[in-house]
C-alpha cells in the first residue's frame, strides 16, 4: 500500500476507545434506532411521507444550533466542501426509499437485521479503492451472506413479497453505505450541525421530488400518524442519526457500526412488546449469522499507520 492509500484509508478504518461521554451518546442512539423499525411499521402514511417529515424537521431542529452555537465552524466554507454532504443526503433518500417499505413486506426484525450488513459494503468499498483486507473480514463476508441466503430461503416459504422485502433492506444497506462513506468524509471539513443540516435538507427535497413525481400525498394523514412521525423524527433522526454523527470523528466509523449492529436485537425487542409479527425460528439462525458476520467485519477494521512521507 502506498503512502497515499494509507493516509486515505486510515479516516475510514480508524479504531478509537470511546470515553465515558461517547459510550452515553451511543448508547442513546442506540435506543432511538431500535425504535426506528417498529415505530414506522405502525404507520399508515406512505413511507415517502415518513421519510420526507423526519428529515425535513430533523434538520429545521438542528439549524438553530449551526445558526448560533457553530456558526463560526461557517467561516471560510467553499461550496465544494457541501458537496458531500450533498451526496450523503441523495443516499440516505435512497436508503429510506428502498428499506422503509421493506419493513412491512417482511418482519422488522429480517429488515432490520439485513440493513444493518452496511458495514459489509463499506468494507467492499475500501477493497474496491486499493485497502487491504484482513481474513476476519473475508470471513465475515461469508457469514453474513450466508446468513441473508438463510433469510431468503425461509422467506421464499412465506410469500414472495417477504422475499422482495429482504431484497430492499440490502438494497437499502448498500445506500446507507455510500451514506456513511460521504458522511466520514464530509465530517473531516464540517461541524455536526452543519454536515446534517445539508444532509437531511437534500434528502428531504429529494424525497419531495420524487413523492410528486409519483403522486404521493405528503400530508392529510390522521393525528396518530403525526404522532408517531413525531417521535420517528426524534428518537431515530436526531437521537439516532445526529449522535451517530457527532461520535463518529471520535471513536471512528469501526467502534460506530459494532454499536449499530445492537439495533437488531433492540428492534426485536421493541417488536415482540408491540405486538408485532415475529421472524419464523427457522429464519433466526439467518439473522445470527448475519449480526455474527458484520460483527467480525467491524472488529477487523484496524487503525492503518501512515507511512513516513518524504
Amino acid at each position: 500500500m502506498s503512502a497515499a492509500d494509507s493516509v486515505t484509508a486510515a479516516p475510514a478504518w480508524a479504531l478509537h476507545r470511546p470515553g465515558g461521554r461517547d459510550v452515553l451518546l451511543m448508547g442513546i442512539a442506540v435506543v432511538g434506532i431500535s425504535l426506528s423499525g417498529p415505530l414506522t411499521a405502525l404507520v399508515v402514511a406512505p413511507v415517502l411521507a415518513i421519510a420526507f417529515w423526519r428529515n425535513a424537521a430533523g434538520a429545521a431542529a438542528l439549524l438553530p444550533v449551526l445558526l448560533t452555537r457553530e456558526r463560526g465552524t461557517l467561516a471560510g466554507l467553499r461550496p465544494r466542501d457541501l458537496r458531500s454532504s450533498v451526496l450523503g443526503g441523495v443516499l440516505l433518500a435512497a436508503h429510506f426509499a428502498a428499506w422503509l417499505p421493506s419493513l412491512s413486506m417482511t418482519t422488522v426484525a429480517a429488515s432490520v437485521a439485513l440493513v444493518t450488513t452496511t458495514p459489509i459494503w463499506t468494507a467492499l468499498a475500501a477493497r474496491l479503492t486499493g485497502v487491504r483486507l484482513p481474513a476476519a473480514v473475508w470471513w465475515g463476508l461469508v457469514l453474513a451472506v450466508v446468513g441473508a441466503g438463510l433469510i431468503a430461503g425461509v422467506d421464499v416459504t412465506v410469500s414472495l413479497r417477504a422475499l422482495a422485502g429482504d431484497g430492499l433492506a440490502l438494497l437499502g444497506a448498500v445506500c446507507a453505505a455510500g451514506y456513511v462513506l460521504a458522511g466520514a468524509h464530509a465530517r473531516q471539513r464540517l461541524a455536526t450541525s452543519a454536515y446534517a443540516v445539508v444532509c437531511y435538507s437534500t434528502c428531504a427535497v429529494v424525497i419531495a421530488v420524487a413523492a410528486l413525481a409519483v403522486g404521493v400525498p405528503l400530508t392529510g394523514f390522521s393525528a396518530q400518524d403525526w404522532w408517531l412521525i413525531a417521535a420517528i423524527t426524534f428518537v431515530a433522526q436526531l437521537l439516532g442519526h445526529t449522535l451517530f454523527n457527532l461520535v463518529v470523528s471520535s471513536v471512528g466509523p469501526t467502534i460506530v457500526g459494532l454499536a449499530i449492529l445492537l439495533e437488531v436485537p433492540g428492534a426485536l425487542l421493541v417488536s415482540l412488546a408491540l405486538g408485532q409479527a415475529a421472524p419464523p425460528l427457522l429464519a433466526l439462525p439467518g439473522m445470527a449469522a448475519v449480526v455474527l458476520g458484520v460483527g467480525l467485519v467491524v472488529r477487523a477494521s484496524r487503525p492503518v499507520v501512515a507511512e513516513p512521507v518524504g
